[in-house]
């Protein structure tokens, strides 16, 4: 079948235009048993066995050293090339275009020759292909290597308007693609341009290398790169920065989904600590009743998750507004959304008034018996009832206490 690739109108001697991405870069050839690299580029399994046994360790697209020289079956690029021989002249017309469209504007990416302007023009028409999704157009970008490509021009290029387009693709492409290639930012020198550009980029910049972050922690291929992202003292230093300027509402916002991202993680939680986290999302809560759609219920997500470890409650009991910005979320109504911030609000409050004295004292002096009561009579869930009555105890027996060692 691989071998025949003209249709069944072969007869009459019309042959196929065989697309850009169904063709070895080797041979040049149909590829009749695709196989994908360690890089991302797929050859046809006999042109690439030969190209390995001479003894070369790199991948002929990319020039790349080839850190793990295993081929791995395309099974998806064969099926769709089976698809192609199969309708022949019936296969839709569009696929064969977006194919060659897809292939033309990685090119013009790729090649030395190209003006900033080309790429730039490149990079807007990639950003609309991306809104228009379909399941033919994710498997393209994802044969094309086209969130390897785009990474390593970030990592490349100086110019800052390209940079902050280029991650602005990077951000659409995400949901679509393997994140694999993600893991290349683990890399000393990348690593290091990452962070410069949360420190020095665009506000745009900033606000799509936190949605990466953001991205780090959804799949299991990129959970070693999030515990780097999250062991990273400027890395967390700069999203708390980000997080906090409220009025910069979607950076803001970004900021906040990277530090519960990198929270996901249990061996990153004591760094976030260290690097601010608890500050930055008690200064987030403070503000965000100001803003129309707010993140108050994963801010709280975030400090939930810290308050595990010591350092997580003693950096809430420290906070001036700390325990009094919590006992505000017991009885919230974030986004139309009643009790939203109630349960988790609630079990904060329990883990640190256990151990803490001057946290209880405060959390009274905040009115939380009111807003315990008020909530108790609410028509929140059971669960967050149980922890309500589980605190008002607590607060009553401590308060009993210590009133007692004073007679």
């Amino acid at each position: 079948m691989y071998v025949n690739f003209l249709s069944s109108m072969n007869e009459a001697r019309i042959e196929i235009t065989i697309p850009h991405l169904f063709r070895c870069p080797i041979s040049l050839d149909l590829l009749e048993d695709p196989v994908t690299l360690c890089t991302g580029q797929t050859y046809d399994r006999s042109s690439i066995e030969k190209w390995l046994s001479a003894g070369n360790l790199t991948c002929t697209v990319t020039m790349q050293k080839l850190h793990d020289p295993s081929i791995v079956p395309n099974h998806t690029l064969r099926h769709l090339i089976d698809q192609w021989l199969q309708l022949g002249y019936q296969f839709h017309p569009g696929n064969s275009a977006t194919i060659d469209y897809l292939t033309s504007l990685k090119h013009a990416l790729e090649s030395r020759d190209s003006s900033l302007d080309h790429k730039l023009q490149a990079l807007h028409k990639i950003q609309v292909l991306s809104d228009e999704y379909c399941s033919f157009k994710r498997t393209c970008f994802n044969q094309l290597s086209y969130l390897t490509l785009l990474l390593q021009l970030v990592f490349e290029t100086r110019s800052m308007e390209f940079t902050e387009l280029a991650l602005s693709c990077i951000v659409k492409l995400l949901p679509l693609v393997n994140l694999d290639p993600l893991n290349m930012i683990k890399d000393e020198s990348k690593l290091s341009t990452f962070v410069s550009l949360l420190e020095k980029g665009t506000t745009k910049t900033k606000t799509s290398l936190c949605h990466l972050i953001d991205s780090t922690a959804t799949s299991t291929q990129t959970q070693e790169l999030c515990h780097v992202l999250g062991n990273s003292r400027k890395v967390i230093e700069e999203i708390v920065r980000l997080a906090r300027e409220i009025q910069e509402e979607e950076s803001s916002k970004a900021g906040i989904k990277a530090m519960s991202a990198l929270c996901s993680l249990q061996s990153n939680r004591e760094s976030l600590v260290r690097g601010g986290a608890i500050d930055g999302v008690i200064a987030y809560m403070l503000e965000s009743d100001k803003l129309q759609k707010n993140l108050a219920p994963m801010a709280m997500g975030i400090i939930e998750k810290l308050v595990v470890l010591e350092s997580g409650k003693v950096g809430v009991v420290n906070h001036p507004s700390g325990i009094q910005t919590v006992v505000k979320m017991v009885f919230r109504v974030c986004n139309n959304q009643e009790y939203c911030c109630s349960e988790v609000a609630v079990g904060v409050l329990l883990v640190i008034c256990r151990d803490y004295g001057v946290a209880r004292e405060e959390a009274i002096g905040a009115g939380i018996l009111t807003q315990l009561l008020f909530l108790l009579q609410s028509q929140c869930g059971n669960k967050t009832k149980t922890k309500a009555r589980m605190l008002l105890k607590l607060l009553r027996s401590k308060w009993n206490q210590e009133s007692n060692n004073k007679l």
